[in-house]
């Protein structure tokens, strides 16, 4: 369930900051690093987790990358075909990787909240308590190492020790909230320049130990006298400018925007485009105050909602449950679904999903919002009128993904 509250019970955020989730919203959030203890972690992820993923998991990239002195390796130096059966060319191949690592290359396992049950269901605990996408790396560096050089990120960032320890040096920006388009590629001088000048923040993370990092902040890290092992959590903002983008999307709707300049203008002259920017501007100012907040949260749906995935289901498990369903049987709403019921028309409702849209009769409304309020409900107590009513709308639910055997 989403705490709307800047407090309230976050359970999987009380394991990335040992502050106050109102404390860390007004205080950290967005603006200033938060050193923590909050661990252990390693029931998230261990050494052996990673062993596993290495050498029986037939992981292939992008789930992994490998770095060295700053540089992302070539994945054909680590990965091959899969073997008889399995003829798949872009497989992990284990001793070439246990070579890399060993010559002082830095281990990225990507994307682990997509593959790591451990992973996938903190992550989705945390992208609920926060609202917001996010996605999970690991970081497995060798003693004496450094896979990155000082750099920032365009998400915000929880860094999770959970073996060895790291030693992290954190610089103020250079680029105060920078967007995904504003890489620190771009600001690669003024970065260099300010790593070499004092830390802001001059760390040694030990296991059980969590950092907090907003976007923009420099930052690097170096193994000490033993290998590191780390989870980085990315999550990712949802900008103002995102808003003005969504904004200046709907403004192809005014036809006073869709205008053509003047025949013949001459664009590179400030005196002849002055009174055309003077129109343009009006004309955007008239479209901006007639928004409705309504048309924008529907757009940023569209570019929200597909970042995050619901909790996993068991496809097999899920047909075999649908067919045996009886009145008795609890069911609830899939956990991380997003969602949203609109009326359309006197006869009609339309739940929208990610990418799709039910459409169903306005007398199924109340059965809706009775399954969709997120506790566990038997079937049978459905307000509709009849048991086969509240047998075929929860079945057409169950295939649909929307519900799960609670």
């Amino acid at each position: 369930m989403t705490i709307d509250a800047p407090g309230g019970s976050r359970p999987a955020l009380a394991r990335c900051v040992a502050i106050d989730p109102g404390k860390f919203a007004a205080d950290h959030w967005g603006c200033a690093p938060l050193l923590s203890h909050t661990g252990p972690f390693t029931d998230l992820l261990s050494a052996d987790a990673v062993d596993e993923l290495l050498s029986r998991r037939g992981l292939r990239t992008p789930f992994l990358r490998i770095a060295q002195q700053g540089k992302v390796l070539p994945t054909a130096r680590f990965t091959g075909g899969g073997g008889a059966g399995a003829e798949v060319a872009d497989q992990v191949i284990d001793d070439e990787v246990m070579r890399l690592y060993a010559g002082g290359a830095t281990l990225v396992l990507q994307g682990l909240h997509r593959i790591w049950p451990p992973l996938i269901d903190f992550a989705r605990r945390l992208g609920t308590e926060l609202n917001r996408p996010l996605q999970v790396n690991a970081y497995l560096t060798p003693p004496g190492s450094q896979g990155f050089k000082t750099h920032y990120d365009t998400h915000d960032v929880f860094v999770l020790q959970v073996d060895g320890v790291k030693r992290w040096r954190i610089h103020e920006p250079v680029l105060a909230d920078p967007l995904e388009r504003q890489p620190w590629g771009g600001h690669a001088d003024e970065v260099t320049e300010t790593a070499e000048g004092t830390p802001a923040m001059d760390v040694v993370l030990a296991p059980g130990d969590a950092l907090y990092l907003p976007r923009g902040w420099l930052h690097s890290a170096e193994a000490q006298e033993r290998r590191s092992l780390h989870l980085t959590i990315g999550v990712r903002a949802l900008t103002r400018y995102a808003l003005v983008e969504e904004l200046l999307a709907m403004a192809t709707a005014d036809a006073r925007l869709r205008g053509t300049l003047p025949f013949g203008l001459d664009v590179t002259d400030p005196a002849a485009i002055e009174p055309e920017l003077t129109e343009t501007v009006e004309a955007l100012r008239d479209w901006l105050a007639r928004a409705e907040p309504a048309d924008v949260a529907d757009r940023l749906a569209g570019r929200d909602w597909p970042a995050a995935r619901p909790a996993p289901l068991s496809p097999l498990a899920q047909l075999d449950f649908a067919d045996d369903l009886t009145p008795s049987s609890l069911v609830a709403v899939r956990e991380g679904l997003r969602w949203r019921l609109v009326e359309d028309g006197p006869e009609h409702v339309v739940l929208r999903l990610v990418g799709r849209s039910l459409r169903l009769p306005a007398a199924c409304a109340p059965a809706l919002h009775f399954l969709l309020a997120g506790e566990p409900v038997r079937v049978g107590d459905l307000p509709l009128d009849g048991d086969d009513d509240r047998l075929v709308l929860t079945r057409r639910l169950l295939r649909e993904a929307v519900l799960t055997p609670a």
